[in-house]
């Protein structure tokens, strides 16, 4: 029950978020935390880079529900990306690919 949370600014408007460990009810408190402002701030595109991420449950999935809605509110993008393919099937089966921008090229062979 642990989780990294990197950040980075590549470049005017755009922040990189990695994560690493277990995004769950333990985890997702902090995520929320670092994840929220990031997308406050208008014009920018916050990706988040889940290659890491070797379990998500729904607390994890709200985090991120969470997150579309302020990027919304405050017209900024969210694109999560380098899924790892029993976190992108949590994502699909939920209908969540079809609100969220996604990056295809999954990790693990899907």
């Amino acid at each position: 029950m642990n989780l990294n949370i990197d950040v980075k600014q590549p470049g005017e408007g755009h922040s990189l978020m990695t994560l690493e460990g277990e995004v769950d009810a333990f985890t997702a408190p902090k995520l929320k935390e670092e994840l929220l402002p990031l997308t406050e701030a208008e014009n920018t595109l916050v990706e988040v880079d889940l290659g890491g991420v070797n379990y998500m449950d729904s607390t994890g999935l709200g985090t991120f529900i969470s997150a579309l809605k302020s990027t919304k509110e405050h017209g900024s993008r969210l694109r999560l990306i380098q899924m790892e393919d029993r976190v992108y099937r949590l994502f699909k089966i939920t209908g969540l690919t079809e609100i969220m921008e996604i990056e295809t090229s999954v990790r693990g062979g899907m």
